[in-house]
């Protein structure tokens, strides 16, 4: 069994054959997987994924993209900037391409706890899913949500729950036809079936919340 608290585990086709498997028991996560075949995540480092988490954050996704692409923009020919990069970029210039002063602050914080040694992407293969957790929180503006979505698109671990995800809760209430929001606890006795792939479960979820799902 994969324990999602697996040491240097990260999802792989064979993995995401065995969770499908799993997660087809489930009768209403059953029609969804058939309408959207499997998922695919993309390998990404951790410091670009991170600037892009922190850009996201309170946006909608068109907004949001529009300005990530414009702050890349700043460091051609480079695809993304370093750390370094960021910390020697002037605040007017963070201004032109649409990053407010907070997320300015958030995205020099970051950058500085790379270079000191406070983030240690090296260690993620050792660590649990919570101690990455507690590890990125030291981060200005990284919070629980944003430490959950590393752990799923950044470093593909198999067994993450974002209960704080509004997504995730809407895709809850429809898929269980709860009348109102589900508490964190109720999702997670919920999703216990689910364990050890929660994570592809949850990008289920995001595909019913994101479309016309009636079950």
């Amino acid at each position: 069994m994969f324990s999602g608290r697996g040491l240097n585990f990260q999802m792989n086709p064979k993995h995401i054959k065995t969770a499908l498997l799993h997660l087809k028991k489930d009768k209403g996560l059953r029609s969804v997987i058939k309408k959207h075949g499997a998922p695919v995540f993309t390998k990404r480092e951790a410091f670009p994924a991170l600037v892009s988490a922190i850009i996201y954050q309170q946006l909608s996704g068109k907004a949001a993209g529009t300005i990530h692409r414009r702050f890349l923009a700043l460091y051609k020919p480079k695809k993304h900037p370093k750390p370094e990069d960021v910390l020697k970029t002037r605040a007017t210039k963070f201004a032109s391409v649409g990053i407010s002063r907070q997320k300015r602050e958030y995205l020099k914080d970051l950058s500085r706890k790379f270079l000191d040694g406070t983030i240690l992407p090296k260690q993620f293969p050792k660590m649990t899913d919570e101690e990455i957790r507690e590890h990125l929180i030291r981060v200005k503006g990284i919070g629980v949500w944003t430490a959950d979505m590393f752990l799923m698109f950044t470093l593909h671990r198999p067994d993450v729950l974002p209960t704080g995800d509004l997504g995730i809760q809407k895709g809850f209430q429809k898929l269980f036809g709860l009348k109102k929001m589900p508490t964190p606890q109720k999702m997670e006795r919920l999703a216990e079936s689910w364990r050890p792939h929660r994570t592809i479960a949850s990008w289920y979820l995001w595909r019913i919340t994101d479309t016309d799902w009636d079950g």
